[in-house]
C-alpha cells in the first residue's frame, strides 16, 4: 500500500489532538512537529476562537494597497488598448497623457503588467536582432531635408487585381506624406501623385528611394524620367545600395505598420479609403517613440520651397563647358562622341576638368560621372 500523504491541515489537527490529550507541553509539541512555540500559540488561539476553520491558511495579501492602480485609470488603459490592439504600453500611455493631461498615469511597466493580466497582449514571435544601422540617416536634422518614397510590395485585392501602394514619408518627422493605391509602378501616375504632394507640402532637399522602376534607370547617373524631373526641381535623388533596404529603414518600418494595420479592399477605390484611414491615424494619433512620444504631425512643418511647374533650364558657371545632348543621346566633345542617354535629348550638360584628361559630367547640380578622354569613355559614378 502507498504511504499516507499528510498535508499541513492534517498536521494541525493532530497537533490540537495531542494538546487536548494533556500529555504534551508546548515545548514537547514544538519538538515533535518542528515548529516554533509562537506558531503553536497562534494555532491554539485561532482554534479556540474559530474551531477547525481557524486552522485554514488565510491570504497574506494586504487588505489595502495605496499604490494600486485606481480602477478608473485601469479602465481607461484597457479601453485605449481595445481601440488599437497593435499598440503597446508606451504608446497607450502617451495617448492617454495627451487626452487626459490632468491625470496621474502609471508607469509603462505597470501598464504592461495590467495588459498582460487582462489577457490583452499577444505573444510575440522571437526575432533575430541585428546591429543598428545609423547611416545615412544622421543628416536628418529638420523636416523636408530628406523624404523617402517606395512602392510597397504589391498584393492582390478581393477583385483579383494587383495594388501597388506608393508611399512617401518625411525622414525627420516620420510624417506619412502620401499613400496612394496604384495599378502599377509607372512613371506618369507616380509623377502625378508626387505633384499633388509637392503642391500641398512644398519641395524637399532630397528624396531617397531604391533602384527600381520608375525611380532609377540603367543609364549614366542612374537617371530615369522621374529622377530627371526631380533634378530639374532642385531635388537630389538619393538611391540606396542594391539589396540594402536597411538604408531606408525608417520608411521600411512604416511599411511594416502599414501591412499589419491595413486590411485588403475590394478594388483600388476602396483600398485608397483604407489607406487614408491608416494615414490619418498614423500621422495624427499614433505616438512615435523616437519623437519623444509625439505624433508626426506635431513635428512636421511645410517646406519653404514651393512647387514650380516649369523650372528654369540649367545654368553652369563660367569654368564649365556646356554641350547639348543630341536626340541620339550623344554629346560632341573634343571632336569625339560620347553617349549619355536619350532621356536628356535637347538638354544642356556641363563639363569641368578635374584632372588631366578627366572631365566631370553633370546635369544641373547632379554629377552623372566623368568623361575620360584617355580611354575615350564615360566613367559612371
Amino acid at each position: 500500500m502507498p504511504w499516507k500523504v499528510i498535508n499541513s491541515m492534517d498536521l494541525k489537527i493532530e497537533l490540537i489532538k495531542d494538546w487536548n490529550s494533556g500529555y504534551f507541553s508546548i515545548t514537547d509539541l514544538s519538538k515533535k512537529y518542528g515548529i516554533s512555540r509562537p506558531t503553536i500559540y497562534k494555532c491554539l488561539k485561532r482554534y479556540a476562537h474559530l474551531g477547525v476553520e481557524g486552522l485554514m491558511e488565510e491570504s497574506r495579501a494586504p487588505k489595502n494597497c495605496p499604490h494600486r492602480t485606481p480602477q478608473p485609470i485601469l479602465k481607461l488603459v484597457i479601453q485605449e488598448k481595445l481601440k488599437n490592439r497593435k499598440r503597446g504600453p508606451r504608446k497607450i500611455r502617451a495617448q492617454l497623457k495627451r487626452q487626459y493631461p490632468e491625470l496621474e498615469l502609471p508607469a509603462i511597466s505597470t501598464i504592461s503588467y495590467w495588459l498582460k493580466k487582462e489577457g490583452l497582449v499577444e505573444k510575440s514571435k522571437k526575432r533575430l536582432h541585428v546591429p543598428p544601422y545609423t547611416q545615412p540617416f544622421g543628416e536628418c536634422r529638420s523636416p523636408n531635408e530628406v523624404w523617402s518614397m517606395d512602392y510597397k510590395g504589391q498584393f492582390y485585392m478581393k477583385n483579383n487585381d494587383l495594388c501597388y501602394p506608393l508611399t512617401i514619408s518625411d525622414n525627420f518627422s516620420r510624417l506619412l506624406l502620401g499613400c496612394k493605391a496604384l495599378a502599377g509602378p509607372r512613371y506618369l501616375p507616380t509623377k502625378k501623385y508626387l505633384e499633388s504632394i509637392f503642391c500641398k507640402y512644398g519641395l524637399p532637399d532630397a528624396i531617397r528611394s531604391d533602384n527600381g522602376t520608375p525611380f532609377a534607370g540603367r543609364c549614366v547617373g542612374g537617371l530615369s524620367r522621374l529622377s530627371i524631373w526631380l533634378i530639374q526641381l532642385g531635388i537630389v535623388p538619393q538611391r540606396i545600395e542594391k539589396g540594402c533596404p536597411q538604408e531606408n529603414g525608417r520608411h521600411e518600418r512604416m511599411h511594416r505598420t502599414l501591412k499589419s494595420d491595413t486590411t485588403v479592399g475590394r478594388n483600388l477605390k476602396e483600398q485608397q479609403k483604407l489607406f487614408d484611414i491608416f494615414r490619418h491615424d498614423y500621422n495624427d494619433n499614433r505616438p512615435h517613440e523616437s519623437l519623444n512620444d509625439q505624433t508626426p504631425v506635431e513635428c512636421y512643418k511645410n517646406s519653404n520651397r514651393p512647387y514650380v511647374q516649369h523650372p528654369h533650364p540649367p545654368q553652369y558657371r563660367y569654368d564649365y563647358t556646356v554641350r547639348q545632348v543630341k536626340h541620339s543621346g550623344e554629346i560632341s566633345f573634343m571632336s569625339r562622341l560620347f553617349f549619355i542617354t536619350e532621356l536628356l535629348a535637347g538638354q544642356p550638360v556641363g563639363l569641368k576638368e578635374i584632372a588631366d584628361g578627366l572631365w566631370q559630367l553633370q546635369y544641373y547640380f547632379y554629377v552623372l560621372g566623368s568623361v575620360d578622354l584617355r580611354k575615350n569613355k564615360i566613367i559612371r559614378n
